[in-house]
């Protein structure tokens, strides 16, 4: 097993412009810039939208320079893609890169701000980088017109409504508990618009995935019909059941390289705090709701993290290690990047913490048991102070990996500075460290 050095720091001009509050109505597809892209069959324009649309009718929360839309077969659901170009004074490289985020979330930490933007490093190093945003998640959209359907508990600028007057009430400090009450009455209030959200980790790996990409591999046209991809958390976790999945059947990947940050297929060993945050024993019975709203329950909490008495002081070191990312940025890390999700999908993550790690639905397949049957090289990030993912939880999953294939690197020391769940993808000190020993990895494994 290789341990990674630390890499001489790399710097990069960013093209990313400043966030806006989201336009709720938006098109089928947008660009920012004319590029060629390969003609698609009726068929796939049928399914796959990306065509031209005036920039005014943009989503203002998209950053990137281009989005697109993807059919999922077997649902309604049209997952979003966003595409951020090489930078034409990058070399050129061989493969595009996919990024894929963790449960609950959209695209945003990857592209949280100029400074710290995981995204547009990529890209300017050369890569065509694309964003996958899972059903359920962002700009992603169901069963009906483009711009006509929007959870209402996911909504952006509701929630940051929300937060915001929290964060003025004078009397914040003794309203949580009604906070949260008011939180999930509202979701109960919604389900009828939501009963769709019905789906688990599985529909992730066997559908949206392998939608995604096919279809980036027919706008990249890589050579050799591989992506290089990227995940964090649950993404990276996405990325391990895949290889697993097709190194038990005996099929090809289609992925040159992977990278996992913060990502684990077994966590019942080790010392996540989410053992403590799960409710584990009857996941069901406590819950008692179809939907969980992430995002919503994470806006009400975050007041009483980050201001006096600090009631909810503990959640803060979940996300960010202290110091690691800008106040500024960490409350639009909370109140902009979580979304709803089914609790389905928790109930079949819940089984990472049981005894052989995270199953499949049916709970006969354990991807653990088969991820020593790929071949596909591994680059394996951990956060020394991620309390979420933390280092021997990650190690609990790579030592089960060839040790020709895998390179395991645990950011953060004795000294510092330190990184919790989130500092890997979008903290500044990430920028100087952890992106330049994912780009030696990529290159390496792009040329090959």
């Amino acid at each position: 097993m290789m341990l990674l050095p630390f890499q001489s720091i790399l710097h990069f001009d960013s093209l990313n412009p400043s966030r806006s509050d989201p336009v709720p109505e938006f098109p089928y597809s947008f660009r920012r810039r004319r590029t060629r892209s390969p003609a698609l069959t009726k068929a796939a324009f049928k399914r796959n939208v990306d065509y031209k649309n005036d920039k005014e009718k943009k989503p203002n929360i998209c950053t990137a320079d281009e989005l697109h839309y993807v059919h999922v077969d077997k649902s309604e659901w049209k997952v979003a893609l966003w595409r951020y170009l090489p930078s034409p004074q990058a070399p050129t490289r061989n493969h595009p890169l996919m990024l894929l985020s963790g449960v609950g979330t959209n695209a945003i930490a990857y592209d949280l701000s100029p400074e710290s933007s995981f995204a547009r490093f990529m890209c300017g190093q050369g890569y065509d980088t694309w964003i996958l945003e899972l059903r359920g998640a962002g700009l992603s959209t169901q069963g009906m017109d483009f711009g006509q359907y929007k959870d209402p508990l996911d909504s952006i600028s509701q929630r940051k409504e929300f937060y915001e007057a929290e964060r003025s009430s004078p009397v914040r400090s003794f309203d949580m508990q009604n906070s949260i009450s008011t939180a999930l009455k509202d979701m109960q209030k919604q389900l009828d618009l939501i009963s769709k959200y019905d789906w688990d980790f599985d529909n992730y790996l066997e559908e949206d995935v392998p939608a995604a990409m096919e279809y980036i591999k027919d706008k990249s046209e890589p050579k050799d019909g591989k992506l290089l991809a990227i995940g964090h958390s649950m993404g990276g976790i996405l990325l391990y059941a895949m290889l697993s999945r097709c190194g038990y059947e005996g099929k090809d990947s289609g992925l040159a390289a992977v990278t996992t940050l913060a990502s684990s297929l077994d966590y019942m060993s080790s010392r996540s705090s989410l053992k403590l945050l799960l409710p584990l024993a009857d996941p069901a019975q406590v819950l008692n709701v179809p939907v969980i709203p992430i995002g919503t329950l994470l806006a009400a909490a975050h007041p009483f993290a980050a201001n006096p008495p600090y009631l909810l002081s503990w959640l803060s070191p979940q996300i960010s290690a202290p110091d690691m990312l800008q106040p500024k940025l960490f409350e639009k890390l909370v109140t902009e990047n979580f979304e709803t999700v089914p609790a389905k999908l928790l109930l079949q993550l819940a089984t990472a913490f049981e005894e052989g790690g995270l199953r499949d639905r049916s709970g006969t397949f354990f991807y653990k048991n088969h991820l020593s049957k790929s071949n596909v090289p591994v680059l394996a990030i951990a956060g020394d102070q991620d309390l979420i993912c933390p280092p021997d939880a990650v190690y609990e999953t790579v030592k089960l990996i060839r040790e020709p294939l895998v390179t395991y690197k645990v950011f953060g020391g004795p000294g510092g500075p330190h990184f919790a769940h989130y500092d890997i993808v979008g903290a500044q000190r990430a920028v100087d460290l952890v992106y330049p020993c994912i780009i030696e990895f990529l290159n390496h494994h792009d040329a090959a």
